[in-house]
């Protein structure tokens, strides 16, 4: 019996842990009865009831467990260890929130068995905030049109991915990795199944400017040369500007000595837009270099604090096929 591992990274979820609990389990009992299935919560330093409730459901639910983070290790490295922790034969990322819908893991599966390595959600619609949903269609539209790797428009990271491709992600040794752009550029032949995105079920969103920004900019620096490049270019061209109008205003003054005054105003105006030009990349570029410092520095992506639930089996498994993470 094929083994399917549904994982699920949560964050102060303390009112959807039990009910997402609840409804993998009966997808899998109503639409995939002939599958076997583990469900691996991975909690990334909740401050909320989300690990008491995490205990209270492995104690009862022998098919759930979980991994708790020693800390928060952002919202990309959790996800990407959680898939690596997988047991089964492929693993489905899901989001906490049921923005993610859960029926669509029976139309994952099925993708599955097409022959497909690789089967993920695409939004095509969205009842989130719609400005928000047009900021994030316009920097999907921005990254694809940047990247030199065919990005994946409106991917999330949720989708069902093959052992194989987790093999795979096993080897790239990436402490900051970005699950999406993997899939584009690594990943095998893909299946796109569209979907709406509906609201959270319940509870706040997690994400701020911050957090919307910091992933932004990961993408940003992985798979773009973009931001190097115009800071060159555009660095060139303010160059030669400020040269020729220098020439110019010389020119004249020497034409001129005693009638020509060019005032200081010309000479603020340089300086200004020379000054903010230089910030503006030189901050571009730091991020590039933050990006460049975070990889060399080779941080593991999660440490864990603990490990609840029914993982013993798991390693038995292990043991007898040679098959344990190292």
């Amino acid at each position: 019996m094929k083994k399917i591992s549904v994982v699920i990274p949560c964050y102060n979820e303390e009112e959807n842990v039990q009910a997402m609990a609840e409804a993998v389990e009966k997808e899998f009992h109503d639409a995939l009865p002939q599958y076997d299935y583990e469900i691996i919560f991975i909690d990334n330093d909740s401050r909320d009831r989300t690990r008491d409730l995490l205990r209270l459901i492995t104690a009862s639910h022998p098919k759930v467990k979980a991994i708790l983070n020693a800390r928060n290790f952002g919202q990309f490295n959790s996800p990407y260890y959680g898939l690596m922790q997988m047991q089964g034969d492929a693993a489905v990322l899901l989001a906490c929130d049921f923005q993610d819908p859960v029926e669509m893991i029976r139309e994952f599966v099925k993708g599955w068995e097409e022959g497909y390595k690789i089967v993920i959600g695409v939004k095509t619609k969205s009842d989130e905030n719609p400005l928000v949903y047009r900021l994030r269609s316009i920097y999907y539209w921005l990254i694809k049109k940047w990247s030199n790797v065919e990005q994946i428009k409106q991917f999330t990271g949720f989708g069902l991915y093959d052992r194989q491709f987790i093999e795979v992600l096993k080897k790239l040794d990436d402490p900051t990795p970005f699950l999406r752009g993997v899939v584009a550029e690594l990943g095998f032949r893909h299946k796109e199944i569209s979907y709406t995105q509906p609201k959270r079920r319940a509870g706040k969103t997690h994400n701020n400017f911050y957090t919307l920004y910091d992933g932004a900019m990961l993408s940003f620096t992985s798979y773009t040369k973009i931001g190097l490049r115009l800071a060159t270019f555009i660095g060139f061209i303010g160059s030669f500007a400020s040269f020729a109008v220098a020439v110019y205003f010389l020119i004249r003054k020497l034409t001129d000595w005693y009638g020509y005054q060019a005032g200081i105003a010309p000479l603020i105006l340089l300086v200004t837009v020379l000054g903010s030009m230089q910030l503006l990349f030189i901050g571009l570029i730091g991020e590039y270099i933050l990006s460049i410092n975070q990889r060399v520095m080779k941080r593991p992506l999660v440490v864990e604090e603990e490990r609840i639930g029914n993982w013993e089996d798991d390693a038995d498994k292990d043991e007898k096929t040679g098959d344990g993470e190292q």
